[in-house]
C-alpha cells in the first residue's frame, strides 16, 4: 500500500491537495463564523421569548450509563496486508467504535486493539454483488458486472462489508447466516449511531455548523439532503472537502492506475484513504482554533444581544418584510403548482413505514414486560425482580430485539415524488426515524423502571407486584402512545420541510439569489453579525409553505390508521410531578435494588441518617453491567445511555428547533471526538425547551383539551444498554496496513 500510495501521491501532488483543502475550509470557516452569531441570536432570543413544546409524558435518563459494552464475539476479518483472513475478539462499547482485538486473551491482558473502527458514513452491506456494483462506480470508464472477480475472496458465503465512499474498506466473514444477521444488526447500530456526531443539545455551535455546511453547498448550488453529513464535525468537514477533491483526483489519478481491474480498484481505494487521512489532519486544528476564537468571543456577543435585543428584532422584522414584498408573489406560485400538490403523497409515503416502525417498538415493549411478569408469577421471580429489570433496562440497546422495529423503515419509497424533488435518497429519513424510535423506547423502558421501583417501596407481595406491573405498563403504554404520536408529528413536519425548501430553494434562486444582496443596506453595522440577509430570505420561503405542510400533518392526524392523537388531545393523566421520581439517583437493578426479596426495592428505611441515605444513591450511581458474550443463546445487553439522533440532513439547520427541543443532553461524547447523538426525550419538563435555529420557524405547540385519548395501535420506544466498567478508557483509532494506529 505504502508504494501504491508514494507513487501516484508525489510531494507535487500533496502540496495541491494541502492547498485545495485550506481553500475549501477557508470559504467554509466564513459562512461557519457568520453562522455563529446568527445561531447565537436565534438561541437567546428563544430563550427570552421560548413558551416551550408539549409537555412529554415519558421520562428520560439523565444519568447516562457509560463504560458498558454493547457486543462482544468473534469475527473473521480479511487482512489486506497478507490478504489472509484472521479471527479476531471484537467488541462494540458505549461509544460504538468497533474494537478488533488479536483475540480473547488479548483484550483480557489489556492489550492494546488491533483497530477502532469509527463507523460514521459507512454502509453495512451483505453481499459482494452489493459491494461491487459501489466500487464498480468508484473509478471512471469502469462498469460493475454482477458476479465479476471482488477485490478479496470470502470463504463463506455470508459476508460483511464496511464500505465508505472515501475511506478504506473492512471485509468480515461469518460461518452462518445467523451470525451474518446478528452482526449485521450491529454494525448498522454502530453506523446509525456514529452517524450522529453532533451534540443535540449543542444549542449554538450545532445548528451553527449545520447552517454553515448547508449554505456552503448552496452556494456550489448544491441542494438538499447529504448523505455525509455524518460523524463528527471534522469528519463532516472532511466528507465535504473530499466530496469536491475526489473528482478531481479520480480524473487525473485514475488513468495511471495499472494491472486488473480488481488490482486498479484496490489501489484507488487505498490512495483514497491515504487522501481523506491526509485530509482529516488538515482541517482539524484550524477548525478547532475558529471554534476556540468563537467561544472566547461569545461573551461580548451575548452582552451586546442583551442589550439591544429589541432593535435587533425590530430590525430583522423590518428586513422579513422587505423581503416578503419581493419574493412572496413568485414564492407563493411556485409552492401552489409544484409543491402544495405532492404534500399528501409525500406524507402518506413517509406516515405509512414510520407508524408501522413505531408501532413495533410498542409490540416489543409490550412483549418483553408481559414476559417478565409471567416470569414473576411463573417462577417466584420477585427475588429475581432485579435480573428481570435489568435485561429490561438493556432492550433499546438490543440490536436483534430493536431491528425488527428498524426494518419498518426499509420499505420507505418516495418514486417519482424523490425524483421531482430532487431527493437523492431516503437514507436520512429512514435513519432519523430509526433514531427516534430507539429513543422513545428508552424513555418507555426508563419511565417503567422508575414507577416500579417506587412501587416496591410499598413492599408488595408477588401477586400484588404482578398486578402492580400490569398496572404500570398501561399507564407507560399510554404516555408512550402520547408521545410517540408528538414524535411522529415532528418527524414528519420535519422530513416535509427538508424534501420541499431545498427544491423551492432551488426554484427560486434563479430570479431570487441576485437581487438578495441590495438588502443588506437594511441591515445595521453594529447587528451584522447577527442578522444575515440569506438567513432571513430563507425563513421567508419557509414560511410559504408551512402552512400547507401543518394543515397535512393536522388532517393526517384524524386519520385513525395512522394512530396519531389530534393536536387538540391531551392525557387526562398528564403525571405532572412525574418527573420529580428522576430525580433520585439511578437504580441498579444488578445490586441491591434487585435482590432483596422484602419489596423495598433497596430504598433506606426511614430511620437512617441522612448521610447514609446520600451514599445509597451514590452506591445505586454506579451502573454495574457485563460483557455480552456472542456465544450465548440469546443476547443479554447493558442497560446503556441514551445518545441521540440523528445528524442528520443540512436542512436540519432550519428544523433544529424542533429536534432537539424533543431530544435530552446526548449521554457522552465518543471517545474519537465524535458526540455521542442519541438523546432521549425530555422528561415531561416544558420550562427547558431547546432553541430553534430560527424563532420565525418554530412549529407551534399542541393545544390540550381534558380528553381521554383512544388507544392507538402505533407504539414506539427508547432505551439504553450498559456494560463492564473498569477497563481502560478506548481511544477511537484506525489501523493501516502496517499496523500502525492512527487517532481519527
Amino acid at each position: 500500500m505504502g508504494d501504491v500510495v508514494s507513487t501516484h501521491l508525489d510531494d507535487a501532488r500533496r502540496q495541491h491537495i494541502a492547498e485545495k483543502t485550506e481553500k475549501i475550509l477557508r470559504e467554509f470557516l466564513q459562512f461557519y463564523k457568520d453562522q455563529y452569531g446568527v445561531a447565537l441570536f436565534n438561541s437567546m432570543r428563544h430563550e427570552i421569548e421560548g413558551t416551550g413544546l408539549p409537555q412529554a409524558q415519558l421520562l428520560w435518563r439523565k444519568v447516562p450509563l457509560d463504560e458498558r459494552i454493547i457486543f462482544s464475539g468473534n469475527l473473521f476479518q480479511y487482512q489486506e496486508d497478507n490478504k489472509k483472513w484472521r479471527n479476531r475478539f471484537s467488541l462494540v462499547p458505549h461509544n460504538y467504535g468497533l474494537v478488533l482485538y488479536e483475540n480473547k486473551v488479548a483484550y483480557e491482558r489489556q492489550v492494546p486493539p488491533r483497530a477502532i473502527i469509527n463507523s460514521a458514513g459507512y454502509k453495512v452491506l451483505t453481499s459482494l454483488d452489493q459491494y461491487l456494483e459501489l466500487v464498480g462506480n468508484s473509478l471512471p470508464g469502469t462498469t460493475s458486472k454482477s458476479g465479476g472477480t471482488p477485490i478479496f475472496k470470502c470463504p463463506t458465503q455470508f459476508p460483511l462489508i464496511l464500505w465508505h465512499p472515501f475511506a478504506r474498506h473492512y471485509y468480515f466473514c461469518m460461518m452462518t447466516e445467523a451470525e451474518q444477521d446478528k452482526w449485521q444488526a450491529v454494525l448498522q447500530d454502530c453506523v446509525r449511531h456514529c452517524n450522529n456526531g453532533i451534540p443535540e443539545d449543542s444549542k449554538v455551535e450545532g445548528p451553527a455548523f449545520t447552517d454553515a455546511i448547508r449554505m456552503y453547498r448552496q452556494a456550489k448550488e448544491l441542494y438538499g439532503t447529504w448523505e455525509m453529513l455524518c460523524g463528527n464535525e471534522v469528519q463532516i468537514l472532511s466528507n465535504l472537502v473530499m466530496e469536491e477533491l475526489g473528482p478531481e483526483l479520480k480524473a487525473e489519478l485514475a488513468p495511471r492506475l495499472k494491472g486488473k481491474l480488481q488490482e486498479r480498484q484496490r489501489q484507488w481505494i487505498q490512495i483514497s484513504d491515504s487522501v481523506y487521512r491526509m485530509v482529516y489532519e488538515r482541517v482539524k486544528v484550524p477548525f478547532e482554533e475558529t471554534l476556540s476564537k468563537l467561544q472566547w468571543a461569545r461573551p461580548a456577543m451575548e452582552a451586546t444581544i442583551r442589550t439591544d435585543m429589541d432593535q435587533i428584532i425590530t430590525s430583522k422584522e423590518h428586513l422579513a418584510s422587505k423581503i416578503r414584498a419581493f419574493i412572496l408573489p413568485k414564492a407563493e406560485v411556485c409552492v401552489r403548482n409544484h409543491v402544495q400538490p405532492y404534500i399528501p403523497s409525500i406524507l402518506e409515503a413517509l406516515m405509512v413505514p414510520t407508524s408501522q416502525g413505531f408501532t413495533e417498538v410498542r409490540d416489543v415493549f409490550f412483549k418483553e414486560v408481559t414476559d417478565m411478569n409471567l416470569n414473576v408469577i411463573n417462577e417466584g421471580g420477585i427475588d429475581k425482580l432485579g435480573e428481570y429489570m435489568e435485561k429490561l433496562s438493556q432492550l433499546a440497546y438490543h440490536p436483534l430485539k430493536m431491528q425488527g422495529c428498524y426494518d419498518k423503515m426499509e420499505p420507505l419509497r418516495l418514486d417519482g415524488l424523490q425524483q421531482r424533488f430532487d431527493v437523492p435518497s431516503t437514507f436520512v429519513f429512514k435513519q432519523r426515524a430509526q433514531i427516534l424510535m430507539r429513543e422513545q423506547m428508552d424513555n418507555a423502558v426508563y419511565t417503567f423502571e422508575t414507577l416500579l421501583h417506587q412501587e416496591l417501596g410499598k413492599g408488595p407481595t408477588r401477586e400484588g407486584l404482578c398486578k402492580s406491573i400490569q398496572r404500570i405498563l398501561e399507564r407507560v403504554l399510554k404516555k408512550y402512545d402520547y408521545d410517540s404520536s408528538t414524535v411522529r408529528k415532528r418527524f414528519f413536519r420535519e422530513a416535509l420541510l427538508q424534501i420541499t425548501i431545498p427544491f423551492l430553494l432551488r426554484k427560486l434562486a434563479p430570479t431570487c439569489k441576485s437581487e438578495l444582496p441590495r438588502f443588506q443596506e437594511l441591515i445595521f453595522e453594529d447587528f451584522s453579525r447577527f442578522l444575515l440577509v440569506e438567513n432571513t430570505y430563507e425563513e421567508v420561503v419557509l414560511q410559504t409553505v408551512m402552512k400547507d405542510i401543518l394543515q397535512a400533518v393536522k388532517e393526517a392526524a384524524v386519520q385513525r390508521k395512522h394512530n396519531l392523537y389530534r393536536d387538540s388531545v391531551v392525557l387526562h393523566n398528564s403525571d405532572p410531578n412525574l418527573h420529580l421520581l428522576a430525580e433520585s439517583a439511578p437504580i441498579d437493578w444488578g445490586g441491591e435494588d434487585g435482590d432483596r426479596g422484602d419489596g423495598s426495592g433497596g430504598s433506606p428505611s426511614p430511620g437512617v441518617p441522612e448521610v447514609a441515605a446520600l451514599s445509597e444513591k451514590r452506591r445505586r450511581a454506579k451502573q454495574v453491567v457485563s460483557v455480552v458474550q456472542d456465544e450465548e443463546a440469546e443476547l443479554p445487553f447493558e442497560a446503556g445511555s441514551p445518545a441521540t439522533p440523528d445528524s442528520v440532513t443540512e436542512i436540519r439547520g432550519l428544523l433544529s428547533q424542533d429536534l432537539r427541543a424533543e431530544s435530552a443532553p446526548p449521554a457522552s461524547p465518543l471517545l474519537n471526538g465524535a458526540p455521542a447523538q442519541e438523546s432521549p426525550q425530555p422528561e415531561a419538563a416544558p420550562e427547558t425547551p431547546s432553541p430553534p435555529s430560527s424563532p420565525s420557524w418554530r412549529l407551534p405547540p399542541v393545544k390540550a383539551v381534558d380528553l381521554e385519548p383512544p388507544k392507538p395501535s402505533d407504539q414506539e420506544t427508547g432505551e439504553q444498554v450498559s456494560s463492564p466498567s473498569g477497563r481502560p478508557p478506548i481511544h477511537t483509532t484506525t489501523e493501516d496496513s502496517a499496523g500502525v494506529q492512527t487517532e481519527f
